[in-house]
């Protein structure tokens, strides 16, 4: 093709090429096109300004999709580092109402099933507790935690655990109530299995074993539950706003707060699948593991976000704003 004609058929989309764009889908296409055209101006004419000019719009291009990934890298950065942390300020009093909330209906299920042992089986099923006891005849107490392979077991729990984050999160929009039910259940049923296992002397082996992978799992729960409320808070108490507008700025930093959850969910299926079987562990391994769970979710849930608010960074319109 002589040059003239390449021009002639191909100097339009090149002009528009030379306009910017966000759409990141759009950028790469128009890479790959100017690639194609590169390629055949250097074969073709190696010399010309044509294919100087060429280079020069896919050189552009270039820089505008590195920039781009640089970008998404920041927010995502700046999500996980700043927002999401400040976050957890802004809502403290709904994060510090959530746990109360959780922890009373915890030790209401142990003291509960204390004084009536049918509870225990309404709540954990009879087939789990006549299984659990036999396990402890045979000297296995937590042998639940061994019967199926690592990753089916961590897929289930994992696939699990979200759909338990999902519900707690989504009957937020029941003005709150769907999710104080779900901890309320998931609070019974925690407090009266821990009581089962310190009833038959095994309280203390029980929380070395189950709580390897239960400190992530329960606390990604009761995070899911400050979602939930955050979204029934914002339907609830529009304040300025009217109460679409509010709804949909709360389902925003709900959500956020949601997908909070998720590495930890992941981590603790990952835990349950493959370490929690491993009961014979030595003690101050299995104590190192809480330690260090105990840990992490303290100090990104609520050291953290206090420090990054004494800092004077803050949350504005859903912005961080930094201190100057």
């Amino acid at each position: 093709m002589r040059e003239g004609k390449f021009i002639d058929k191909n100097i339009d989309r090149w002009k528009t090429y030379q306009q910017d764009t966000n759409d990141a889908d759009e950028q790469a296409n128009r890479f790959a096109h100017l690639i194609d055209d590169l390629g055949y101006a250097k074969t073709f004419y190696p010399q010309s300004k044509t294919t100087q000019f060429i280079n020069g719009i896919a050189a552009k291009q270039f820089q505008s999709i590195y920039q781009n990934k640089k970008r998404d890298f920041s927010r995502f950065k700046n999500f996980w580092k700043y927002e999401l942390p400040l976050l957890f300020v802004k809502h403290q009093k709904i994060f510090i109402f959530t746990f109360a909330f959780f922890t009373f209906f915890v030790i209401l299920g142990a003291v509960a099933t204390k004084y009536d042992k049918s509870i225990l089986t309404n709540i954990l099923s009879e087939e789990y507790v006549e299984m659990t006891e036999e396990n402890i005849e045979k000297g296995d107490p937590f042998g639940v935690y061994k019967y199926q392979n690592e990753f089916g077991m961590f897929i289930k729990i994992a696939a699990n655990n979200i759909r338990v984050a999902m519900i707690t999160f989504i009957t937020g929009l029941l003005a709150g109530l769907g999710t104080l039910y779900t901890l309320f259940t998931n609070a019974l049923m925690l407090g009266s299995f821990q009581y089962f296992f310190f009833s038959k002397g095994l309280g203390w082996a029980s929380v070395l074993v189950i709580w390897i992978h239960g400190t992530f799992e329960i606390s990604a729960i009761v995070i899911a539950g400050v979602g939930g409320l955050v979204l029934g808070n914002s339907f609830l108490f529009p304040g300025t706003f009217n109460r679409i507008d509010s709804l949909r700025k709360g389902a925003k930093e709900a959500v956020k707060i949601l997908i909070a959850t998720l590495p930890f969910f992941a981590v603790a299926a990952f835990l349950e699948g493959y370490v929690t079987r491993h009961t014979g562990m030595p003690i101050w391994l299995s104590v190192g593991i809480l330690l260090v769970s105990a840990f992490i979710i303290i100090w990104y849930f609520i050291v953290y976000p206090i420090l990054l608010q004494r800092s004077g960074l803050r949350l504005e319109k859903g912005k961080i704003i930094f201190p100057l």
